[in-house]
């Protein structure tokens, strides 16, 4: 099944467009995890198997495991979400951006290694940064567009044509690069106008949307901002503010990650219709 064919049975499946982060910090770990040596995998696949249900999408963010040398527990933890919850679409965020030989590389990495259904790159360099991606056709290519983080007005705003740079990002990855019908773009919560910008300039094309939870993006304006005709095309993300939820009445990490997580999931549903 094609990447965007997986998102879209997901969506109704789960009746989720919640995207669950995998950002293992192992300074926030519970206490009993924090000096076994396979915490990141126990710690994550508790994680995926409370929240399974809840979920549109599971998007682990590399640098929480390549900065720990833990690149091989990320390989089990994408091997468990194949083999366990195979109709579950698994994202990397690897947030690539090279050209030629070297993207290829890191494509074979997110798509080979890793098993992933759709992997984050950034346009920066241009198209040849991004097409070798689509040597695998049924894989997505999720690419930055307009960024959660304060600090991406200092370019994502630059005028280009008479449209800020974000705008014509979004164009071109609409109008000319999404050859195999399987882009996507990284638009935040944290920006919900220029969110509904980039709607209606993609029709119904997939976004990512980080800023949710701990980043503070209002549930409400996202939703009505991004959703498609249908209520869905979104993958909103939540990270930290389900990972790390503080347990209540006797609840371990998981049961808090799966109250928050199905809170999250219904807040978005309200505003879904």
């Amino acid at each position: 099944m094609k990447f965007i064919e997986k998102l879209s049975a997901a969506w109704t499946t789960n009746n989720s467009l919640l995207c669950v982060g995998l950002d293992p910090d192992r300074d926030r770990f519970p206490a009993h995890l924090k000096d076994q040596p396979d915490a990141i995998v126990t710690f994550c696949k508790a994680i995926i198997d409370a929240t399974a249900d809840l979920a549109c999408a599971f998007k682990p963010q590399i640098a929480y495991f390549a900065a720990l040398g833990a690149e091989g527990q990320l390989e089990e933890i994408c091997r468990y979400l194949r083999e366990h919850y195979p109709h579950i679409p698994l994202v990397l965020d690897a947030k690539r951006g090279d050209i030629g030989a070297t993207a290829h590389q890191y494509a074979r990495e997110a798509f080979d290694r890793y098993g992933a259904d759709a992997v984050t790159v950034n346009p920066y360099m241009g198209f040849d940064s991004v097409e070798p991606y689509m040597a695998w056709p049924d894989r997505g290519v999720i690419v930055l567009c307009r960024t959660s983080n304060a600090g991406g007005s200092d370019l994502q705003f630059l005028d280009v044509g008479g449209i800020p740079l974000y705008q014509h990002v979004a164009r071109l990855v609409a109008d000319q690069w999404n050859r195999n019908g399987q882009c996507a773009l990284v638009v935040g919560a944290t920006f919900p106008e220029e969110l509904a910008q980039v709607r209606a300039i993609v029709g119904d094309m997939p976004l990512l949307v980080p800023g949710v939870g701990a980043q503070g993006g209002d549930v409400a304006a996202t939703v009505g901002a991004g959703k498609t005709a249908n209520g869905a095309g979104m993958m909103i993300n939540s990270s930290r503010a389900i990972l790390y939820a503080v347990p209540q009445d006797g609840e371990d990490f998981a049961a808090a990650a799966r109250r928050v997580a199905r809170q999250t999931r219904d807040d978005i549903n309200r505003f879904r219709n």
